[in-house]
């Protein structure tokens, strides 16, 4: 592989909001024989800043990496020789050509319209979901304490796709939904690999066999309406009413909910006491605080270690 040379013209970018069925699509996308497929690619856009003159500082990046979680996952390696866009690129290389296949491409959850500074032709498949549901998905997962903040991921991801959609023409751009996708997956994946301008093939759906995760079940969709309270499904729309609409979701019928400044903050201080409380029964106590202090007294050292022992936790609490 030369780096130096080689530069992927049309890279194919999933982008959604977390819990939006972006694994289960990934999962899909890498058993195809021409796909290989990065996860939470997040690292390569994460430090770009909103300026088009400036990249990141790469020994500030390389120091960043050092303990990233996913990106520490991967097994890549650095080239210290190539500038950030090519360095990006590499990483996409290295995916390629460890699987060996002809496509690449990667879920990125945030941030993702950067990606056209390195890639112009990049193309983007787009996925959404309830956003009732990804609410109530987020608590679970401990990023959240309440439907409330639950959905500003997905309101950020949704802001954001509005906007990039404008950029793009036709051909570089796809809308899906997640409940397309899980009631019939077939139909949605030919959509996908047309395109793509792959040929559909059956080992998409083989991923259980490798994978902890199950076919698509029709009872994945809706979740909402069995699950969730109607004070907390009043809570949601109150957010995020006209885009649900939007994307052609049927709101509950419930009254609308005005959310005064006293309730916001009540909100805001449940949602940072739970995630307190999650965080301290996922890691221990004494390495939270010892979390707490090592980030606010800026030892690298003391921090680094903390942070892959965060790692090693979280990543064996991954299905």
């Amino acid at each position: 592989m030369n780096t130096q040379d080689t530069f992927i013209k049309q890279p194919i970018f999933l982008v959604g909001a977390e819990r939006s069925g972006t694994t289960l699509l990934r999962l899909m996308l890498d058993n195809h024989p021409n796909l290989a497929w990065c996860y939470e690619f997040e690292y390569a856009v994460d430090l770009i800043p909103d300026d088009n003159n400036c990249w990141p500082e790469l020994g500030q990046y390389y120091q960043w990496l050092e303990t990233h979680r996913t990106f520490q996952s991967t097994g890549f390696t650095i080239d210290s020789t190539l500038d950030y866009p090519s360095l990006i690129n590499s990483f996409l290389l290295q995916k390629q050509d460890k699987a060996k296949k002809l496509l690449v491409g990667a879920t990125v959850h945030r941030h993702f319209h950067r990606l056209l500074r390195i890639w112009p032709d990049a193309r983007f498949i787009h996925i959404i979901r309830d956003g009732r549901d990804v609410a109530r998905s987020c608590i679970g997962m401990g990023w959240t304490g309440n439907v409330w903040t639950g959905i500003e991921q997905w309101l950020e991801a949704e802001t954001l796709w509005n906007e990039l959609e404008k950029q793009l023409p036709p051909n570089q751009r796809m809308n899906l939904t997640y409940e397309e996708l899980i009631l019939d997956p077939v139909k949605t994946l030919k959509q996908i690999c047309n395109f793509i301008g792959i040929e559909y093939d059956e080992a998409m759906l083989s991923y259980p066999q490798t994978t902890t995760y199950s076919l698509p079940d029709p009872k994945m969709i809706e979740q909402w309406k069995r699950k969730m309270s109607k004070h907390d499904v009043q809570l949601v729309e109150s957010r995020i009413a006209s885009i649900l609409v939007e994307r052609g979701y049927k709101l509950s019928g419930l009254p609308p909910l005005k959310v005064n400044f006293l309730m916001r903050q009540k909100i805001k201080l449940q949602d940072w006491w739970y995630r307190i409380q999650f965080r301290i029964n996922l890691y221990s106590f004494p390495l939270f605080l010892s979390d707490f202090f090592a980030r606010h007294l800026r030892l690298y050292q003391w921090q680094k270690s903390i942070k892959l022992k965060l790692n090693a936790i979280e990543n064996a609490q991954l299905k």
